[in-house]
């Protein structure tokens, strides 16, 4: 159907803008943020949208967690009739210039969440390496995302406390996806659940004051990666180079004691460039984190991104993550906000990690779900 994204330049295909190249229906297109308090690390928001067109639905969420506190807002709604308005509910979602402002606005609601936010972006974005799997044949993922270092402005208001959000104090990352995406499935109360080989897997997004430095990788066993992207990052607008992408990384992690989870204390990366410069990074987990289970992944109580909900559905919880029943929902999938040095630079982001099951190292907390 006609939308006024067809007014302007970029079509693909012989259609109007809201159709994709393929039937398939796990072709989707996602935004997703994150910002923390700097340098206590002890608030973080999540916020993510989610659009599925050969499903005809549109979804979102909005997080944040404080001190052992997780609030949890997810919507839904159908696509059509205005299949191109980013916006769920009284979450909206809009990009006021590419690459440098994005607008992230929740109207106040029932979960004690509320907010008016601007992404300020503050180095070149990463564009990831492709993402690309069949199973018996068929493609299974297909998929390119982009990733972004930058600041955060404007306010956040949760249960009655509001946050001032200056630049100065609040970092952060966003990411951009599209294509067909490999399902996830971790909702214990939904089977079937997604197998995991033995493996870890880390995603990292951290920026010092005159660079950004990202990497995401899998590996079977310490050396043996199956997928590896990652990017030392300039300032927004200097000229990138080639010898800038990460080739190779190497791990060292202390876990902390918890009962409940996987949780990182401290880590030792040493991320190789495609230049031969080698990046020694120690890494400090700070208080806050957010479990990405309350914005849908890996499906929660039945509800997995992409569902069709209805005309218009809307949802919120709030977690006790000192609950050793809300953690084992929650799982390991996480943005955990951590401290970064190298040397005498001092820096700040978050990363995502889970070992799986008969992985060579750290056993201490294979007992835990992954993912």
């Amino acid at each position: 159907m006609l939308s006024p994204h067809d007014d302007h330049i970029g079509h693909q295909l012989p259609t109007t803008f809201d159709h994709v190249g393929t039937s398939d229906p796990a072709w989707m297109e996602r935004y997703w943020y994150t910002g923390h308090l700097t340098p206590s690390g002890e608030v973080i928001f999540d916020l993510g949208l989610g659009y599925h067109p050969n499903r005809n639905v549109m979804d979102a969420f909005a997080g944040v967690t404080v001190g052992s506190r997780q609030y949890n807002f997810c919507g839904s709604r159908h696509l059509r009739p205005n299949p191109l308005q980013t916006k769920v509910g009284p979450l909206e979602f809009s990009v006021v210039e590419g690459f440098r402002r994005h607008r992230l606005t929740l109207a106040e609601n029932e979960s004690g969440v509320s907010f008016d936010i601007e992404f300020l972006g503050g180095f070149n974005p990463h564009e990831e390496a492709l993402r690309f799997r069949r199973r018996n044949g068929r493609i299974t993922e297909n998929l390119a995302r982009m990733q972004q270092l930058g600041r955060y402005a404007g306010w956040l208001q949760v249960e009655g406390q509001r946050y001032e959000l200056k630049p100065e104090q609040w970092c952060g990352q966003r990411d951009h996806s599209w294509g067909i995406r490999a399902e996830l499935r971790t909702d214990e109360s939904h089977p079937p659940l997604t197998h995991f080989q033995p493996s870890f897997w880390t995603w990292a997004a951290v920026q010092f004051p005159q660079r950004g430095l990202l990497w995401s990788f899998t590996e079977r066993a310490p050396g043996d990666i199956a997928y590896l992207t990652g990017e030392e990052t300039l300032p927004l607008g200097q000229r990138a180079s080639r010898g800038l992408h990460v080739d190779d990384v190497k791990h060292d992690i202390t876990w902390a004691n918890d009962a409940l989870g996987q949780t990182l204390e401290h880590a030792r990366f040493e991320v190789t460039l495609a230049n031969g410069k080698t990046r020694h990074i120690e890494m400090r987990g700070l208080p806050a984190r957010y479990f990405l289970k309350g914005g849908l992944y890996g499906g929660l109580d039945g509800w997995f991104q992409g569902d069709d909900k209805g005309e218009l559905h809307l949802a919120h919880e709030r977690w006790d993550l000192r609950d050793a029943a809300t953690r084992r929902t929650a799982r390991t999938l996480s943005d955990h906000v951590v401290e970064v040095r190298e040397g005498d630079e001092v820096g700040y982001g978050i990363i995502e990690y889970a070992v799986a099951p008969g992985y060579p190292k750290y056993p201490e907390v294979q007992q835990f779900p992954p993912y």
